[in-house]
């Protein structure tokens, strides 16, 4: 049996406070995979800097004089996680059979890494890494995502509940999943979309055991709306529909209006006008906002603008400093 080339892909942004520990553990990993003959010799770890501030990519360098299978991309400048992923997806599939994507922190188990592998052998081109549950988050994070799944489920988007980025793909899934153009990234519904043979390994989350998560409540927000307009227009119908139901109040409202009049029976009313005029008004901005929305991602991506530069490249053994973009970038 062919032993896969795996490279697992971990994404990085101001992690020097969890590498040492990363690196070690995931090197332990590997090393007992190799030593199962699950997995090749030449199967490597690639580190994905994103635009660190802090010591990650010295340490990342340091790492790889150490230790040759551990290697590494720095990207010229932080284009948020999901674009690093991919630039470190890329980059993996040109020279593995396989990919796992983690995060440093190693809030995921990697214990199942070799049960994704075992899964690989046995034909499945994509396995994901489900939670078991979500006793480790507070009660507004798992409310939050609950709904959040909830919501994307009634809006026909094909996502696998409580799995987040840690999974393993396959050379020829990665192929494909390179085939979508777009800038606004949601990794987590697009993989789905492949249609590859797929199933689920369910771990408990542990605690972060170092550092700050990099997620804020704003970033949260922004990346769970980004998945739904990226995938739905449904937004837009509903407002469309709300328009439609306050339009047949109004004309109900209007005929009242007027059958009072003909009857002698109006009264002047400051309070119903003003209230009138808020909840309109509040309507019709909500209204823009999310239109604007979907035309502000429309914006983003007809500029076909590359997704990220690679300023390093330590994986392809480069002597110097290249720069490389994604294939989407536009000809001058």
């Amino acid at each position: 049996m062919k032993r896969p080339v795996l490279t697992i892909v971990v994404p990085c942004c101001n992690e020097e406070e969890v590498l040492a520990r990363t690196f070690r553990e995931l090197r332990g990993v590997l090393g007992h995979l190799i030593r199962e003959q699950l997995v090749a010799a030449a199967s490597k770890l690639l580190f994905v800097d994103d635009g660190s501030k802090d010591r990650t990519w010295s340490m990342i360098i340091a790492e790889h004089s150490a230790h040759p299978e551990i290697t590494g991309l720095k990207l010229a400048r932080n284009v948020g996680h999901q674009k690093a992923l991919l630039a470190g997806l890329e980059a993996a599939a040109a020279r593995s059979d396989c990919v796992i994507s983690i995060d440093a922190d190693l809030q995921d188990d990697i214990g199942v890494i070799r049960d994704f592998v075992l899964k690989f052998h046995e034909g499945f081109d994509i396995v994901y890494g489900v939670r078991a549950s979500r006793k480790t988050d507070t009660w507004f994070k798992r409310t939050s995502a609950l709904c959040f799944y909830r919501i994307m489920s009634r809006l026909g988007i094909q996502l696998i509940p409580n799995h987040a980025d840690f999974r393993l793909m396959s050379k020829r899934a990665v192929a494909e999943l390179c085939r979508y153009g777009e800038t606004n990234l949601f990794l987590r519904g697009i993989v789905p979309l492949i249609g590859y043979t797929a199933t689920n390994v369910y771990y408990d989350r542990k605690e972060r055991f170092a550092g700050q998560s990099k997620y804020s409540l704003r970033k949260m927000l922004s990346f769970a709306f980004d998945g739904i307009a990226s995938f739905s227009v449904a937004p837009i119908r509903f407002v469309t529909s709300l328009g439609f139901i306050l339009l047949a109040v109004s004309i109900g409202a209007g005929a009242y209006a007027l059958t009072q009049k003909w009857l002698g029976q109006t009264k002047t009313g400051w309070t119903s006008l003003m209230i009138s005029i808020w909840f309109l008004g509040g309507l019709q901005l909500l209204g823009i906002g999310i239109i604007g929305e979907y035309i502000g991602k429309i914006f983003i991506e007809v500029k076909c603008r590359p997704k990220y530069a690679v300023e390093i490249d330590l994986y392809s053994s480069v002597s110097e400093p290249v720069i490389r973009a994604t294939a989407s970038e536009s000809s001058l």
